[in-house]
């Protein structure tokens, strides 16, 4: 058999916002919200340029409930891209797309093969090569699919298309649940798998891959992002990443630990965000910054937390590449003089104990609901998903808050 090459990947959720400070930085906007097609786009480009017999989609292509004709009709184009250039879909469809209507809607090119609930499996042109697959039927796969796989071929590459959590994942809910050993026991060369967004190798005789999503589309889905890549030469799999995401999420910490002025802050950030820039794998980064360090004006720089959020983000844009998404501090005191005898830590010590107070707590849970019943429902529900969310953002508020009121009150003695 002569090499042949195949792209994996799952999960790309086309048309799924980035969670970040779009609503806020109007130059982010375009890069937000068309982020997962142009990852898509990449992934053809790739399929394209290492010319591969095949992509597989293993899942969730498509992201909830949500109506796209224009998700449709960029999904088409692309496809099409893939079809001149004789070059197969296999694609398993995942709870989210079991969920949206656009995949009962769209026709799809005839060089992609979507399999369904009952499960089946096709033979890659005249090689040697067999994909099995088998779709979700609905939004829940509380059990497991395995059953509704046939047997391998004999005396040939088999590879199988399955979106599941396998054992559990965090972050992800359970759906078609099985362990890595009930998959290694069947006879599959190879276990194309999706709904995990974090890529892992499970397994390498046989292999069982997770190849991640192709964008992050939060700082929890940090980093550059990828689709695996098959080689299969005389009946071996080799694999290696190719890299996807437009844009990717970083958490940075610069370290301005004995900077004196102001200008030495300024070029510590120049200097770390144009290291991180130059590091991009990706088209974008975007940031969640920390200010670190045993810092001689830390009360300073927290009175003008607003006032640096505002030069990083210029610094930022300056490198052409990188948005702050947000910025935190975390910085340590030098030996304080003598203010330390003064009435503020005294003051700070009562804002403490007002907090840990009960009173006070409800008396901040019941502005947080009068705050939140003027959010919308999608939002308010994802930023306050359980009452243990509601209760660590009142104590984070609350901290903030008396932070606040203490660098404003240190930082006066500048």
């Amino acid at each position: 058999m002569n090499s042949i090459k195949i792209l994996h990947t799952a999960d790309v959720h086309l048309d799924s916002p980035l969670q970040s400070l779009a609503l806020r930085d109007e130059a982010l906007q375009g890069l937000v919200q068309t982020a997962t097609r142009a990852a898509f786009s990449r992934l053809v480009d790739a399929a394209l340029s290492e010319g591969v017999s095949a992509l597989l989609i293993a899942g969730d292509l498509f992201d909830g409930a949500q109506r796209s004709a224009k998700a449709g009709a960029f999904l088409v184009s692309e496809l099409d891209r893939l079809k001149a250039a004789e070059i197969a879909v296999f694609y398993i469809k995942g709870n989210h797309d079991a969920e949206n209507p656009v995949t009962g809607e769209i026709s799809l090119p005839d060089n992609v093969h979507v399999f369904d609930g009952r499960g089946g499996k096709k033979q890659l042109g005249a090689t040697g090569i067999w994909i099995h697959g088998v779709s979700f039927s609905g939004r829940h796969a509380p059990d497991s699919l395995l059953s509704k796989f046939g047997a391998p071929e004999p005396d040939a590459i088999n590879i199988a298309m399955l979106h599941t959590s396998l054992a559990g994942s965090q972050g992800h809910d359970t759906y078609a649940p099985c362990t890595v050993a009930d998959l290694t026991a069947m006879g599959f060369d190879y276990w194309a798998l999706g709904h995990v967004h974090r890529r892992q190798v499970h397994a390498s005789n046989p292999w069982v891959v997770m190849p991640g999503i192709p964008q992050g589309r939060d700082i929890g889905e940090a980093g550059p992002k990828s689709a695996t890549l098959l080689t299969i030469e005389e009946g071996r799999i080799s694999l290696s990443e190719v890299p996807t995401s437009a844009a990717e999420f970083q958490e940075v910490q610069v370290d301005i630990g004995g900077c004196e002025t102001d200008e030495e802050i300024r070029a510590k950030l120049r200097s770390r965000l144009q290291e991180v820039s130059a590091g991009l794998l990706s088209d974008a980064g975007l940031l969640r910054l920390t200010l670190t360090g045993a810092a001689p004006r830390k009360w300073q720089v927290l009175r003008d937390q607003d006032l640096w959020t505002e030069t990083a983000s210029e610094l930022a844009r300056g490198t052409g590449r990188i948005w702050i998404e947000k910025l935190k501090f975390d910085l340590r005191g030098v030996e304080e003089d003598s203010a330390s005898f003064s009435a503020v830590p005294e003051l700070e010590q009562l804002m403490s104990a007002i907090r840990s107070e009960p009173a006070f707590q409800a008396q901040m849970q019941e502005l947080l609901e009068t705050v939140g019943a003027e959010i919308p429902h999608n939002r308010r529900t994802g930023l306050l998903p359980d009452e243990d969310a509601a209760r660590q953002l009142t104590e984070d508020l609350s901290a903030a808050g008396t932070q606040a009121i203490v660098a404003a009150m240190k930082g006066a003695s500048e």
